[in-house]
């Protein structure tokens, strides 16, 4: 226990701009973020520390205020905007085929089967028809067309 209350009273602001530079780095090194607050945290610390001189309580005490000041403040500014998008089927290439009418190059036997649509063959589910049939997609399965027969 000595050598941590050791470390403790010998607390300075080298120490807290060392620490800054540590989180730095390793918010480099790992994805997402989540050191550089704490780095954000121990360089105001370390600039403090420089200028005014503070107790080493004091020190930690405000790195753990400013730690979590930065976090709610991350959080609260940099939220993703929700916003609906005017294109909610870009990259579900499926749904924007609704509706058209395809035609069936491989059969549907037991209700799969391959549909030419547009430039590319696509997987279709639905009730049994021969090759060269006409066909209109009324939905989508995940990356399978979902097909009734066009009478």
């Amino acid at each position: 226990m000595q050598p941590a209350t050791d470390f403790l009273f010998s607390l300075g602001p080298w120490n807290w701009l060392i620490l800054s530079v540590v989180l730095f780095v390793l918010e480099t090194l790992v994805p997402g973020v989540h050191f550089v607050w704490f780095g954000v945290a121990a360089t105001i610390v370390g600039v403090l520390a420089i200028s005014i001189g503070m107790a080493w309580q004091m020190q930690v005490i405000l790195f753990g205020v400013l730690a979590l000041a930065s976090v709610w403040f991350f959080r609260q500014y940099a939220k993703p905007s929700a916003s609906p998008s005017d294109e909610p089927d870009l990259n579900v290439r499926g749904n924007s085929y609704v509706g058209r009418v395809v035609t069936i190059e491989q059969p549907i036997v037991s209700g799969r089967g391959r549909a030419h649509v547009g430039d590319s063959l696509w997987s279709v589910e639905g009730p049994d028809m021969p090759t060269g049939s006409k066909a209109k997609v009324v939905g989508t399965n995940g990356t399978v067309l979902v097909v009734e027969e066009v009478s």
